[in-house]
């Protein structure tokens, strides 16, 4: 598990340092695209992600950190791979976490590699593209299937 240090602030990608609770709530009550999502749904997302980082207060090994954000990864680490659920709580923005988050995201040796990264946003394109984001090229070769 890596870990990265940064003024009072700590990313780490071990998820038993994860803050189901956390998550949940901002996911179910202040995101726009999960709103309502279950618990259960929640924990089973971030069980299986092939990465998930958390942004916390303090150091997470250290009881009295707090959880103030994430993002999680689905890839095979070759060709592919999908960032999500990424948020900061609204009282720690303005802080340059999200960037942070994203610096470290888009250098992790993992994804480094990884031909296509993707993501889908309706209100960060600004820090996005700063991290080599753009609009997907021919928007007409993808389709997506709906189940639910």
């Amino acid at each position: 598990m890596a870990l990265w240090e940064k003024e009072e602030f700590t990313i780490s990608t071990d998820q038993n340092h994860l803050d189901l609770q956390v998550i949940h709530r901002f996911l179910s009550e202040d995101s726009y695209w999960a709103k309502g999502i279950s618990f259960d749904a929640v924990k089973k997302a971030v069980e299986n992600s092939s990465l998930i980082f958390g942004v916390y207060q303090g150091n997470p090994t250290e009881k009295t950190a707090m959880q103030v954000g994430s993002a999680r990864i689905i890839t095979d680490f070759v060709r592919i791979g999908w960032i999500m659920d990424v948020f900061i709580l609204p009282e720690f923005r303005g802080r340059g976490l999200s960037k942070w988050l994203m610096e470290i995201i888009t250098e992790h040796p993992k994804l480094k590699e990884v031909r296509k990264l993707m993501l889908s946003t309706k209100d960060a394109h600004g820090l996005y593209t700063q991290y080599g984001f753009a609009e997907i090229e021919n928007p007409e070769l993808y389709l997506q299937k709906r189940n639910k």
